[in-house]
């Protein structure tokens, strides 16, 4: 972590832009003096901050050829291998994942991949389509209601845990969002999901979207999808599935245990630029009805129709922007130039990382662990209040060379440890 001050920057570059240009050399000498002096060094084995960002060279060539190649994808026809090559990636990594096949593009429905910039995005798409399909059945059932009386009764759900742009999205959505209370290993559980919902129902409102978070941000904990997706299944609601961090470990079959019963969801989503080797922005989202999108979405002026229309997405239509970047080059170089047998090999130590320092904290008597470790992400602290833990980080982070976050369920304040840098070794 850099020890500079808010502010450190601005003295250190003219007040204005030159007028007559600069060498490179000037420009390439700065880039230490500004901008280096103030990074914080995701890529270093010794960020064990929030969850990794994902780096490596396949991904940054395919990002420099994105920028040089500088097409802006949004229909077919603005640049035919940009939209194909997009769906092809995503049926692949869906493959990989062993998402069920209705969720894929080759299964010759409508159903399909885009990528979003991120999973607060996919999170926000994912709750505008519900929001379009609920409005749809409820205005066939009563014709007499309005958008607005329609829209006060809509309710989502998500885990009190669930991360927050979940919670942002619903107020981007201007509807209703209920955090309900997981169990006490911190997962929400079908049961408590039903009685909200038949509660809210009782007194007049409309359930339309749940959300379940497969590795919660302060815990890595898993909300038991396969009792969620029966309740939404019998309600009739849209089950969105937020595996931001996590997804990238069902790549390897022994962890798909945590995704069991995600044929019951709508929409699903993960980060490839957390853990899979894909620099940032590559977030992985799959409908099974893009339709519900697509209609919430679709303002067609004449300037962006063309003769292809219908025959091939348009990705505009499944995004907030209009506007988008080569970004499945990233993950075609990644894929090929790693392997499927690499990427699981490259998740499968940074998992075994995290059960080291797992150990490590149960060898010594002065620790405990909050959660149990699944992932890449130990929560632990010293055995006592919360403020010998806040005094604990303070030191470690004062140093500058260990960066860690902190997070808190249940007023029990911990530390948490997140195997973040491909370059983190046992040593």
């Amino acid at each position: 972590v850099p020890s500079v001050k808010p502010g450190y920057l601005r003295p250190l570059v003219p007040e204005q832009a030159p007028e007559k240009p600069e060498p490179w050399t000037a420009v390439m000498d700065d880039i230490e003096r500004v901008i280096m002096s103030g990074v914080t060094h995701w890529h270093s084995p010794r960020f064990h901050a929030y969850f990794p960002t994902a780096n490596s060279y396949p991904a940054i060539v395919a990002d420099m050829l994105s920028g040089a190649i500088a097409c802006i994808g949004f229909t077919w026809i603005a640049s035919p291998a940009c939209t194909e090559l997009e769906v092809v990636m995503l049926d692949w990594l869906g493959q990989m994942l062993g998402l069920p096949e209705e969720f894929l593009a080759r299964s010759g429905g409508e159903a399909g991949g885009v990528i979003q910039g991120t999973a607060s995005e996919a999170t926000l798409v994912a709750l505008l389509g519900a929001k379009a399909r609920t409005m749809q059945r409820v205005k066939e059932q009563h014709p007499e209601w309005t958008d607005v009386e329609i829209l006060s009764k809509l309710v989502g759900y998500c885990n009190k845990q669930a991360h927050s742009s979940v919670e942002r999205a619903g107020l981007l959505g201007g509807v209703k969002l209920r955090s309900l209370k997981p169990d006490n290993k911190r997962r929400l559980q079908g049961d408590t999901l039903k009685e909200a919902i038949e509660e809210d129902v009782r007194n007049g409102l409309i359930p339309f979207y749940v959300v379940a978070t497969l590795g919660t941000t302060s815990s890595c904990a898993f909300d038991l999808l396969d009792e969620i997706g029966d309740v939404c299944k019998e309600k009739d609601i849209w089950l969105h599935v937020d595996a931001a961090y996590a997804g990238s470990a069902f790549i390897c079959p022994e962890y798909r245990y945590l995704m069991k019963g995600v044929e019951k969801a709508d929409s699903f989503n993960f980060n490839p630029h957390k853990w899979m080797l894909v620099n940032f922005d590559c977030s992985a989202m799959w409908l099974k009805q893009p339709r519900w999108i697509v209609d919430a979405f679709n303002v067609d002026p004449l300037y962006l129709k063309h003769d292809q229309q219908g025959s091939a997405p348009d990705y505009r239509h499944w995004q907030i922007p209009l506007g988008r970047r080569f970004r499945s080059l990233k993950l075609w170089f990644v894929l090929r130039l790693y392997g499927v047998e690499n990427l699981q090999k490259h998740i499968r130590k940074q998992i075994a990382l995290a059960h080291l320092f797992e150990k490590l904290c149960l060898d010594d008597e002065r620790f405990e662990l909050f959660e149990e470790v699944t992932m890449g992400l130990v929560c632990f602290r010293l055995k006592g209040s919360n403020d010998i833990n806040e005094g604990l980080l303070r030191r470690i982070n004062g140093r500058g060379k260990i960066h860690l976050v902190p997070s808190k369920v249940d007023d029990v304040y911990f530390l948490r440890l997140a195997i973040c840098s491909r370059f983190s070794e046992e040593s």
